[in-house]
């Protein structure tokens, strides 16, 4: 007969739990983000819950879109509480991506409503080429 000790299973498994929930945590630390293209030009939906517009900062270089947004826990206490515990606090994110057209960086838009980051990145037109003479 063959037993297997209840410490080293129990170990394995739990290990195997911390790594799902591991995983989940990093997701969500990540927002979720959508990226849709028309001609003219690409539509970004980020999910960013809890965060104020002053907390997001948005930047555009050539086809690098970068995203860093802020979620702060602001609460009062009344006089006399103290905290037992506490999970939520202050949360960073961060999402960077390249898109494939350059992004005209002067008519880009950003609007933040009811939690939800919309970017509007029109494309760059090819008329900002220029026409070089082969002498």
């Amino acid at each position: 007969m063959f037993v297997v000790p209840m410490t080293r299973s129990s170990h394995v498994l739990s290990r195997g739990f911390d790594h799902w929930f591991a995983a989940d945590a990093e997701a969500a630390r990540r927002p979720a983000l959508d990226v849709a293209e028309s001609d003219a030009a690409y539509t970004v939906t980020l999910d960013l819950p809890g965060v104020n517009k002053e907390d997001v900062k948005v930047s555009v270089e050539g086809r690098r879109v970068s995203i860093e947004a802020q979620a702060r826990n602001e609460e009062e206490r009344k006089d006399g509480d103290r905290i037992v515990y506490r999970e939520r606090s202050v949360s960073s994110f961060s999402r960077s991506f390249r898109l494939a057209a350059e992004i005209d960086q002067a008519t880009t838009q950003a609007r933040l409503e009811n939690g939800v980051l919309t970017l509007t990145l029109p494309k760059r037109n090819g008329s900002n080429a220029a026409r070089i003479t082969v002498n």
